[in-house]
């Protein structure tokens, strides 16, 4: 029956030896050091997670931004560009109507002195 049983130094009766008993608390007690160590690192990545997903919000928030900007700035070009065109063909057409009003001009000026060289001589005969 010694076997079986065993007495500590307390004088309690033991189903397991003293040094598996001893083993066992020991045991007992770094797997709930380990466990404290494992619900430490648990927070700390948590914690790494929380920053980590705020951070990707605001990189996401200043990406959009940027994408806004450049599309606003290419729209800017285009718009620039299209104004440009306009102004160029404004230019063209007063280009046009200048050389429209010179060739009215000249021909009138000719017309005007036809018109006095032919008063002059109704005048003078």
């Amino acid at each position: 029956m010694s076997d079986e049983f065993d007495i500590d130094e307390l004088s309690k009766i033991r189903i397991l030896d003293s040094e598996t008993s001893a083993k066992t608390s020991q045991l007992k007690e770094e797997c709930k050091e380990f466990m404290d160590k494992i619900d430490d690192f648990q927070s700390i990545v948590n914690g790494f997670i929380e920053i980590m997903s705020k951070l990707s919000e605001q990189v996401e928030r200043e990406k959009l931004i940027a994408i806004g900007k450049r599309n606003t700035l290419k729209s800017m070009a285009k718009l620039k560009e299209t104004q440009q065109q306009q102004l160029l063909g404004l230019i063209t057409e007063k280009k046009t109507q200048l050389e429209r009003l010179r060739l009215q001009l000249s021909s009138l000026e000719k017309t005007s002195a036809e018109q006095k060289e032919f008063m002059e001589q109704f005048i003078h005969t």
